[in-house]
């Protein structure tokens, strides 16, 4: 017995939601909770409807769409899903894949006239970029408790707009109270966003977990004064700290080793002037780590170096933490039902751990959660160039949908429905 995956249609609805928010060379910028993003949940909960699913909507826009079990409920469901919102400069198949994966999964069972044991369900997570609000994760996070949801509609975006009033000038705050979607299981297929698929040639990554996150950002404050007149023993000069900061952020990497890696994504320098020393500074640090142990030294290290730059340089300096969340290690059981599926489907694929933040890392505490990748052409992701194959796609889904159909239970199939036999069929 098989399903069998339509590429062809899943890869039309990839484009179609990619046309919302085009960028002129290409990629999309659909900011969480922006006209955009408003547009992008219209088309995707069409799709919802028009399969007669049962669609939800909680208090901070999570969205999420139902298929019953064969007795009719749909409590507990098998969860696939991902997030719709985009970076500034993003791609089409970064979040977007795992929503519209998981509901292609669904249209086959439907096609094919499968009946689960258990319900299944597809999802969108509000805001798991993270690049209008921080931080990212939030509408999982929320949904699964792990933050604040009072808080979370507080936070104010890089635009001046609360959580809160986006969501009710797009329409897209919902009934469901927080945690209504209680998954019995939840896997999400995701773009690695990286190179090490495509390098050692495979098609699947097995997701065993993802880093710990930290992102600080530091605010410094010098004294602003002339370039030409100041020498340098009398300045107190907030760009030399900041640039500290960022050399000291890529010695800890260096140091600890992989997996350790640091960023230094943001920086701004006031007054911002050729010929005057800077007055502050400001610039963000992301830090990551599998081992939370191992996190926490690397922060320390950061924290009192910069502590000890700012004093150096005469300058004061302040911290705040921008995101926090520790290492998640996926179900075990989960993790060995995809590398056992991909085997049996004949992908190459290897265990990894995921470098970039997901919203499966939310559900993990709370149920049985996994991921699964497929390749990043070049290892390009969060930038228009982002691409995926075809191809590639197909393996993801399929392998997507042979796992869903192990966790729902015997399948039974409706007696006038013929299932049909292609090559992409997935064998159950």
């Amino acid at each position: 017995m098989s399903v069998a995956i339509k590429i062809d249609r899943l890869m039309a609805r990839i484009f179609e939601l990619g046309k919302i928010g085009a960028l002129p060379n290409g990629g999309c910028k659909r900011l969480a909770l922006s006209e955009e993003d408003k547009a992008g949940r219209a088309l995707v909960t069409g799709w919802f409807h028009t399969l007669g699913l049962e669609v939800h909507t909680d208090v901070i826009g999570n969205t999420w769409a139902i298929r019953p079990d064969r007795h009719g409920s749909t409590e507990h469901p098998i969860v696939m899903g991902s997030h719709i919102d985009t970076v500034g400069t993003g791609g089409l198949y970064d979040g977007n894949l795992g929503v519209l994966g998981g509901l292609e999964v669904i249209e086959s069972l439907i096609d094919a006239g499968v009946q689960t044991e258990r319900p299944v369900a597809v999802a969108f997570f509000t805001n798991e970029e993270g690049a209008r609000f921080q931080p990212d994760m939030m509408g999982s996070g929320v949904a699964q408790g792990e933050l604040d949801l009072a808080e979370m509609l507080a936070t104010v975006g890089i635009d001046g707009m609360s959580v809160s009033e986006a969501l009710d000038a797009i329409g897209a705050r919902g009934d469901e109270p927080v945690g209504a979607l209680k998954p019995s299981a939840y896997l999400e297929l995701h773009v690695e966003q990286g190179p090490v698929l495509e390098a050692e040639g495979l098609d699947i990554g097995v997701v065993t977990g993802v880093q710990g996150i930290s992102w600080s950002e530091f605010a410094i404050s010098g004294q602003s004064c002339h370039a030409g007149t100041t020498p340098m023993p009398m300045r107190h000069d907030a760009g030399v700290v900041a640039a500290g900061i960022a050399i000291e952020a890529r010695a800890i990497a260096q140091d600890f080793g992989a997996p350790q890696v640091a960023t230094v994504g943001r920086m701004h320098f006031a007054p911002d002037l050729v010929n005057v020393v800077p007055e502050e500074a400001r610039l963000t640090v992301d830090l990551r780590n599998t081992s939370e142990g191992v996190l926490q030294k690397a922060e320390a290290r950061l924290f009192a170096k910069a502590e000890a730059l700012a004093a150096a340089e005469g300058c004061t300096i302040s911290r705040q933490s921008l995101a926090r969340f520790e290492p998640v290690a996926f179900d075990r059981d989960l993790i060995e039902s995809i590398g056992q599926g991909a085997a049996e489907l004949g992908f190459a694929s290897r265990r990894m751990p995921s470098g970039a933040g997901h919203d499966a890392q939310m559900f993990a505490p709370h149920c049985p959660s996994a991921m699964i990748f497929v390749p990043s052409r070049d290892g390009i992701s969060h930038n228009i160039n982002e691409y995926t194959a075809p191809d590639q796609i197909a393996k993801g889904v399929a392998l997507l949908a042979k796992v869903v159909l192990a966790q729902a239970g015997p399948e039974q199939i409706l007696p006038d429905r013929q299932q049909p036999a292609t090559a992409q069929g997935i064998p159950s």
